[in-house]
């Protein structure tokens, strides 16, 4: 289960709505498909090719829950991936 701070919004209607539909879009397959096995948690882990969950490409806090940055994946390659890591956009110096 994710912990705490990645639900500080809980789990929205239109999440649920966009997750569902990018399910559907890519028909219930893993679409990161991590190919071999890799040690989690004291056992070893592999996609299963199911996809369950909806993985955010630019990360949820930039683009939100659209379906255009969110592709279906398994629970295992999901979290193999963990969250995109995203620069901060640059913030102009005004004084130093």
């Amino acid at each position: 289960m994710s912990n705490s701070r990645n639900w500080v919004n809980g789990s929205t209607r239109a999440h649920r709505k966009a997750r569902a539909y990018v399910l559907m879009r890519d028909g219930y397959r893993c679409q990161l498909a991590i190919p071999g096995e890799w040690p989690r948690w004291g056992y070893m882990a592999r996609c299963l090719g199911r996809a369950t969950e909806a993985h955010h490409t630019k990360g949820r806090a930039i683009t939100g829950d659209d379906p255009a940055f969110m592709i279906a994946a398994c629970r295992a390659c999901n979290l193999r991936v963990g969250e995109p890591k995203v620069d901060p956009a640059p913030r102009p110096v005004t004084e130093w």
